[in-house]
């Protein structure tokens, strides 16, 4: 650990969680600086597991050279390596286990005087456990999902939305040459800023979000309603977390390898079903998946991925140690972690977007907000 009087000589960086454009960009940010103030910078593989399992190697300037506009990682991820849920098979059975004291020795084994951990709400509750134990952390929030209260938005949320934008102007074509209702899966399991934001800017006619449990029937009147005034077909986009009045969320599979053994998925195939059961209009629909993370970032994303590396291992350098870079406006400040992850930044009935939306007509599949 770096005292009061030490200078910051080595740092650690790793890319927790799913993957998403703008993380090589952070790592650019990050790595640049820290080599022109003689900083030496090593590379955790595959986020915490490689903390855990001991895989590292240093990062030299030809190492971050022409990978900003490269989407994933050089790094590598895994939302599989938790250390305080380490999953081992044992007997056939898997067993979750605590291997934080192993990140831990690791950490000092390398020397590290301070460790910028990049990733999402689950990446900085692990952070902040490390942080307890004695680690020294400074956060980067990165998630498509754009759910942490504490920034104003994240990293990878517009690359996300560009991609679910352009994908339901597709839709827009096939939907109305064959006047049909299309409707698209799109990521965001306890948060809807994608389907919220996606939806809006591609023109969806529903948005179902999970904070807003959806009625059938308001699904149902509205794309009944644009057919009869002569509008042969609808989009709608909905979360893969939406889930109807007094229902649950569809489940597709449980991983208990992961801190959140729940995969969604389904419920685009049951909106297009009930929607084609119950008004007799052709359905159809498509799931976007891991098309949403992939690719390279936006401009925006680019933006903002190299200016929270750059605080970030400014942050490191002063020994500002415990925080979470943030956009704040548009400044970018820090907040230390541990409020960063008190609260979840979720689509409220109040928020102008969603507002907006409902303005110009947009169904959230009820019958009044």
């Amino acid at each position: 650990m770096v005292n009061r009087t030490s200078k910051v000589k080595k740092i650690g960086i790793l890319t927790g969680g799913g993957d998403c454009p703008g993380l090589n960009a952070v790592i650019r940010g990050v790595a640049k600086p820290a080599h022109d103030n003689g900083l030496q910078v090593m590379g955790i593989l595959d986020g915490f597991e490689g903390l855990v399992e001991g895989k590292v190697c240093e990062l030299y300037n030809k190492d971050v050279s022409g990978i900003l506009a490269r989407g994933g990682t050089i790094l590598g991820s895994s939302n599989k390596g938790d250390p305080f849920h380490w999953p081992e098979e044992f007997d056939g059975e898997i067993k979750i286990k605590d291997r934080s004291k192993a990140a831990l020795r690791n950490y000092e084994a390398w020397d590290l005087d301070a460790l910028i951990a990049i990733g999402g709400d689950g990446t900085m509750h692990i952070s902040q456990k490390l942080s307890d134990m004695g680690m020294n952390i400074v956060g980067v929030p990165k998630t498509i999902d754009n759910d942490l209260e504490a920034t104003d938005q994240t990293f990878g949320h517009d690359s996300a939305i560009y991609v679910v934008s352009e994908a339901i102007d597709r839709l827009h074509t096939t939907a109305s040459s064959h006047h049909r209702v299309m409707v698209i899966e799109v990521m965001g399991r306890y948060a809807g800023w994608i389907a919220l934001h996606g939806g809006l800017s591609g023109g969806a006619d529903v948005i179902l979000v999970p904070e807003i449990p959806f009625e059938w029937d308001a699904i149902y009147d509205k794309v009944t309603s644009r057919h009869m005034m002569g509008k042969r077909f609808s989009i709608v986009c909905v979360a893969e977390g939406a889930k109807p009045k007094g229902g649950e969320m569809v489940v597709k599979a449980k991983d208990m390898k992961r801190t959140d053994p729940i995969q969604l998925g389904g419920i685009g195939e049951l909106v297009a079903k009930n929607i084609s059961e119950n008004t007799g209009l052709e359905t159809r629909f498509t799931v976007l998946g891991h098309l949403q993370r992939g690719g390279s970032p936006t401009p925006y994303d680019r933006i903002l991925s190299t200016r929270f590396g750059t605080h970030a291992i400014e942050l490191a350098i002063k020994k500002k140690f415990g925080r979470m870079v943030a956009l704040k406006g548009n400044e970018i400040k820090s907040v230390w972690i541990k409020d960063a992850i008190s609260k979840q930044k979720l689509v409220h009935k109040e928020h102008q977007t969603l507002l907006a939306a409902n303005a110009v007509g947009v169904s959230f599949g009820v019958e009044e907000l």
